[in-house]
């Protein structure tokens, strides 16, 4: 099943996928059914709306997931979707373990794909809570000053990764172990993985 709208760096992705793989192509087979653009974004399958972002395909360890990036103002009929973590706001998870859950959701992962779709289209926002703790620590301005290149990595991330590096990092009381902690996941950064990634 190809059609205009698939991309080939999600192919590309696809073919290099050491797991979840099968579970993947499923996943982007139900995506595309849906009038979205497939794009590749973060180093995933991302898929848009007039170029704003409605759902994105990515794995992990334990699991395979599609992302809403507004998943928060979805209605969750089915009781689904999943905060990865406290800080992360307005994205949610539908989790998946192999693809015969996917097959057997696939209606649902439709409808929940739609009122996102829907949700966009109303032009609506997730109200974002202000943190102050959100401040870089000059530990990680130096580091950005020193490698310019960690810096663009680092604003790459998706805001609530950006978050999470910057609370762990904020962390210690004690300067040294700030930079130790940075130092430790400088190349984490550059990979364009998040920290719990």
């Amino acid at each position: 099943m190809t059609n205009n709208r698939m991309n080939p760096k999600v192919d590309e992705f696809l073919s290099k996928a050491k797991k979840w793989q099968e579970e993947y192509s499923v996943l982007r087979n139900i995506v595309c059914d849906c009038e979205l653009t497939e794009d590749f974004k973060w180093m995933h399958p991302c898929y848009t709306l007039e170029n704003k972002n409605i759902v994105l395909i990515h794995g992990f360890k334990e699991y395979c997931a599609l992302l809403f990036h507004k998943g928060a103002l979805l209605k969750d009929t089915h009781g689904i979707l999943i905060q990865q973590t406290e800080n992360v706001q307005a994205a949610r998870q539908i989790r998946f373990t192999n693809v015969q859950e996917i097959v057997a959701m696939e209606t649902i992962i439709k409808d929940y794909i739609n009122e996102a779709i829907e949700v966009e289209k109303a032009g609506l926002e997730v109200p974002m809570k202000e943190h102050k703790e959100y401040i870089i620590p000059e530990e990680l301005q130096n580091t950005f000053n020193e490698i310019p290149a960690l810096k663009t990595a680092f604003e790459a991330l998706t805001p609530g990764r950006q978050r999470a590096y910057i609370l762990y990092f904020s962390q210690p009381k004690q300067s040294k172990t700030r930079v130790s902690r940075i130092e430790k996941y400088t190349q984490q950064i550059l990979d364009g993985k998040g920290l719990n990634d």
